[in-house]
């Protein structure tokens, strides 16, 4: 039988388990990825590891986050973070170079290759025909360091891509239709694998912008074949050399294959407040719309902008719209104004921002009170844009490009004008000068802590018995924004007992209070939550900071991958209810408690949960492999990692 593509790369990077769907692997990894809102616990946790070099093939640590400078704590970690790449042999991109996931496809991403980034998007590279993932910093820690990634072995969807796109109709328009398809929840262990006649015509950063936000669905990776369109794109990068052609045999197998005929997609939003709340933008009528946002990894590639260049050339943007826009790396800002587009983009109105996240989390520009707001980025969490009560929708830049021109939504085919063809540069401006390699000939590196920079806290080892309070209850698709603020929260990222005085913030500000006073009379946490807890950003501090506030268990109907391993890298249990309804009996501040955990852990996870307070039980499982045991056991990786 034929392997998919997914299987070639896992099969080359295979250390340990079997490639059956739902048991779990460990896999090589070649290539790491962190950003500065992660990586510097991802660093701190690579330092305790005692190993004097990272043992990958290549590892970039990324500027891009919180490059707003306001207070002395940004400045300081990006120096901590500088002089760390430089002793451990880590590249350094420094801010103003462009996100992470864009430049990583620029400059390093490589066909067949593994990658795994501190960062949800960092399937992104997948465009490439990497298997690309997401996972928490101490993931990525342990990877640097020379240990395997363990994953559970996923199914494999393909895609079936027929026809072409429209005019006016874009990439962003695609991924949005996959996301009505799939929705948000429930494609936990799953991987995307694209492929058809119609994948053919997309370029890779049309590519990018499907792989990128297949995180939303839950996804472990989402990936193209490798092929002519991918030649000429790291042709372009002057990276021919890095070309291999991957495809899979003909007779390849799939759990599940999906057709989707790009010719009927049609220009589509994901309303507020989740990305798979989709409504073709024909139904949102003449809604007026206060901001448009363009950028992000998602859509900030040359061909987006200069899209939108073409499409505002001689004109103006309504005087009702607040127009931004962020290229998404330095290359292409260059491009931009080297053909004159950047010119013309000022000329309309443009606002142009750093090469940088920024928007896209709330670090900047948050719209006015009960905004609209258009953004071509991946998410729109409630509060995410750092405005509680503003409406944001995500749309392509076409979509986006209409309504700065009108003030309102609309259907970019209604434009009385013909779609720009945009021509992508044979080869790129290739300037690699905002990224510092490691010094082979220093021997002694100084690295820079400043005050901001924390101590890692530890979690105590499992008890035999789980007692405590369910400190908050919550409901269904409750994502990482929810319970550790993005935005300026993020400037406390490697100062864990400040940062935890504002989990679950936006959902129940007395919350860390509580829950420390709890912590510190010697008595447990526990969280209450529903469905695909732990959706959205990779932030592994929204596991660290609810360890250091005293929560020892977190009882969900179901986790999204990324958090649940988070969960378990920091001594967390992670609960599942055996019968989802026992979740209505359940209120804040009800005792609960479960006995002899660790010979229960260790046999079938299957624990009898008492409610003390209304003297009722119910079950919960916790299937965890044999490593995952240990770790949890331990009270977190770090405490095996250190012994």
């Amino acid at each position: 039988m034929g392997k998919n593509l997914v299987e070639k790369i896992l099969s080359r990077h295979l250390i340990s388990g079997n490639l059956v769907p739902g048991e779990e692997i460990g896999i090589h990894i070649d290539q790491t990825l962190t950003q500065d809102a992660t990586g510097t616990m991802s660093y701190l946790q690579f330092e305790a590891m005692n190993v004097p070099k990272v043992k990958t093939d290549l590892s970039v640590s990324y500027v891009d986050h919180n490059t707003i400078q306001i207070g002395f704590e940004n400045a300081d970690d990006h120096l901590y973070l500088q002089s760390v790449a430089q002793k451990y042999g880590i590249i350094f991109s420094r801010a103003g170079n462009g996100i992470c996931h864009q430049v990583h496809l620029e400059r390093f991403g490589k066909p067949g290759k593994t990658l795994i980034g501190s960062d949800s998007h960092t399937p992104t590279c997948g465009a490439l025909s990497m298997i690309a993932i997401g996972a928490g910093g101490l993931d990525v820690a342990m990877a640097m360091a020379g240990s395997p990634f363990y994953l559970t072995c996923p199914q494999v969807i393909k895609i079936n891509l027929t026809g072409k796109l429209k005019p006016w109709v874009s990439a962003k328009d695609v991924i949005l239709k996959v996301l009505e398809i799939f929705s948000t929840k429930g494609n936990v262990n799953t991987v995307f694998e694209y492929g058809g006649k119609g994948a053919e015509s997309l370029t890779v950063p049309e590519r990018a912008t499907i792989t990128n936000m297949g995180a939303e669905c839950g996804v472990t990776t989402s990936l193209f074949p490798s092929d002519k369109m991918t030649r000429q794109f790291l042709r372009s990068q002057k990276r021919e050399k890095d070309f291999i052609e991957l495809k899979p045999d003909k007779d390849a197998k799939y759990a599940k294959v999906v057709h989707l005929d790009l010719s009927k997609v049609e220009p589509l939003t994901a309303k507020p407040h989740s990305p798979d709340n989709i409504s073709p933008v024909r139904k949102m009528k003449k809604t007026e719309v206060h901001q448009v946002c363009l950028g992000s990894c998602t859509n900030s590639s040359y061909k987006d902008l200069v899209t939108v260049a073409k499409i505002l050339k001689g004109k103006t943007v309504h005087p009702n719209v607040s127009f931004i826009l962020a290229p998404g790396s330095k290359q292409v800002l260059q491009e931009l104004a080297k053909e004159g587009y950047l010119n013309s983009l000022i000329s309309s109105g443009a606002r142009i921002m750093e090469s940088a996240c920024g928007f896209c989390i709330g670090n900047s520009q948050s719209p006015q009170s009960a905004a609209v707001s258009l953004r071509t980025s991946n998410r729109n969490f409630l509060g995410r844009s750092g405005t509680m009560d503003a409406n944001v929708y995500l749309v392509s830049p076409e979509t986006a490009a209409a309504a700065v021109i009108t003030g309102h939504f609309t259907d970019p085919r209604d434009l009385k004008m013909r779609y720009p063809k945009v021509k992508l540069p044979k080869k790129f401006s290739v300037d690699d000068s905002m990224i510092i390699w490691p010094d082979k000939k220093k021997r002694e590196v100084e690295v820079i802590r400043g005050p901001n920079i924390g101590i890692l806290p530890r979690s105590p080892e499992l008890s035999d018995t789980i007692h405590g309070l369910v400190t908050i209850k919550v409901g269904d698709k409750i994502t990482t924004d929810h319970i550790i603020p993005a935005g300026a929260r993020m400037k406390y990222r490697s100062n864990i007992p400040k940062y935890s005085e504002y989990v679950f913030e936006n959902i129940d500000a007395t919350f860390a209070k509580r829950a420390m006073s709890i912590r510190q009379d010697g008595k447990q946490n526990l969280i209450v939550a529903g469905l695909s807890y732990g959706q959205g950003s990779s932030r592994e501090h929204a596991a660290i900071c609810p360890m250091y506030l005293g929560v020892r268990a977190v009882l969900a109907k179901s986790f999204e991958r990324i958090h649940a391993a988070n969960l378990i890298n920091f001594g967390i249990l992670p609960l599942t209810f055996k019968v989802e309804s026992d979740y209505d009996y359940i209120n804040q501040e009800d005792i609960l408690e479960i006995t002899e955990t660790k010979r229960i852990l260790a046999d079938d996870g299957k624990f009898l949960m008492r409610n003390k307070t209304k003297g009722t039980a119910f079950y919960v499982t916790c299937v965890l492999s044999e490593r995952q045991k240990q770790i949890i056991l331990a009270g977190g990786a770090l405490n095996i990692t250190n012994k």
